[in-house]
């Protein structure tokens, strides 16, 4: 049953008419939920009051409450509830970051009128004008995705504008088509090499030991710089893996120890007897330095970093990449690297030995299947071209002489 009421305007006839007809309880407290739309006739008041119901029954959509349901409004209301479940805090940081990328666009636009053409419209101006990386928009990308796939829940809009959305990218050169992209991402044995023995040569204090423990164990360097001494176990020459730093600000002190990336992040890394060896003398030397320093300065981060400053602090992965670049250009290769080279190179390590991927897998910690599994068909398939060959060189006295012959 529709009520009208007459109320005043500012329009030709001076009144409007307003229509209050009866929703649906409100599904938490159970009162009564009244519906009402203006127009200028009762007609177009009552004929409102209804598209507001049928959204309601269709859609749960009260449009009514949306009207001031800012972009920005429901991300922070998305943000605090996505922060309560179990994510990493930088991974909420990472969120928070693409937020503030998308406020840029449409912090003001009401929740419900955001539209598909205006969420790829955010993509291709971030590639073509901001010049972002693909990754970076894919972020952006996902954290709307959440964000408006929460809006459906809570009744803000009944669809995601999202869906089906292309992220953009740009046409690959010939010169990198022709440079494998994939060899890219790990050193060859060469160049390793050639690294390590620049480490031996150039290297800093730490560096020996961060970079030969790096390339040989797979570790990442989030968990290489949250080492402590407890975690080396030298009788039967393996680390624990239980744990990675967070570090957002790149300030040493204000450092957090979180669990690692996954589940099955956490693990145990056995070493060769060449790089336990190493790591035990570290921690002997690094103990003699600890014990003289603690006795003028009693303020010294007594606890037990592997991998730390002179006032006990860990190291944060600023200094380990900034190192590892310092190394790159004394061994000249033309590489672009991030500590996360090593992880991709042990496993073309790994691959090259012979060793299953599941095993591989669970080695490295579970970090970017995608990626692992690229390398490791790349290099498989680069030991199939050869296999040929040493089959022939290895049974070559038990080969018809002529065949033998053309070897």
């Amino acid at each position: 049953m529709a009520s009208f009421k007459k109320v005043q305007a500012q329009n030709k006839q001076g009144y409007m008419w307003t229509c209050i007809k009866d929703g649906p309880p409100d599904p938490v407290t159970g009162k009564r939920n009244q519906i009402k739309r203006r127009g200028e006739t009762k007609k177009e008041a009552e004929a409102r009051v209804d598209q507001a119901l049928l959204s309601l029954k269709d859609d749960g959509i009260d449009v009514k409450r949306i009207k001031n349901m800012t972009f920005q409004k429901v991300a922070e209301e998305w943000l605090a509830a996505y922060s309560r479940e179990k994510v990493k805090k930088s991974t909420i940081r990472v969120r928070r970051i693409s937020l503030a990328i998308l406020n840029q666009f449409i912090s003001a636009v009401t929740i419900d009128k955001i539209t598909h053409r205006m969420h790829q419209q955010i993509l291709d101006d971030l590639f073509e004008l901001k010049g972002y990386s693909r990754p970076h928009i894919e972020g952006v990308h996902v954290a709307a995705n959440l964000i408006y796939k929460y809006a459906i829940r809570e009744k803000y809009r009944k669809d995601n504008p999202a869906t089906g959305a292309r992220i953009p990218t740009r046409s690959v050169t010939v010169e990198e088509i022709e440079r494998n992209p994939i060899e890219e991402k790990y050193f060859d044995k060469s160049e390793l090499t050639e690294l390590l023995k620049a480490v031996d040569k150039y290297g800093l204090p730490y560096d020996r030991e961060m970079f030969y423990l790096l390339a040989f164990s797979g570790m990442r360097s989030g968990e290489l710089i949250a080492l402590k001494e407890t975690d080396f176990d030298f009788e039967i020459n393996e680390v624990r893996i239980t744990k990675t730093l967070y570090n957002p600000d790149n300030n040493a002190k204000k450092y957090e120890l979180t669990p690692p990336k996954t589940k099955g992040s956490i693990r145990s890394i056995q070493l060769d007897p060449s790089i336990s060896a190493l790591m035990r003398e570290h921690i002997k030397k690094l103990k003699k330095i600890q014990m003289a320093v603690m006795n003028f300065n009693p303020e010294y981060h007594a606890e037990k970093f592997v991998f730390c400053n002179e006032e006990g602090y860990p190291f944060i992965q600023k200094t380990v990449n900034r190192r590892l670049q310092r190394i790159i250009s004394k061994a000249k290769i033309s590489k672009e690297a991030t500590s996360h080279i090593f992880r991709h190179t042990h496993i073309s390590m790994l691959t090259e030995a012979g060793i299953d991927l599941p095993t591989i897998m669970q080695r490295v910690g579970h970090d970017d299947p995608k990626t692992t599994l690229q390398i490791y068909t790349h290099i498989t398939e680069k030991m199939k071209k050869t296999a040929g060959d040493k089959v022939n060189i290895h049974f070559k006295d038990i080969l018809p002489s002529s065949l033998a012959q053309e070897m």
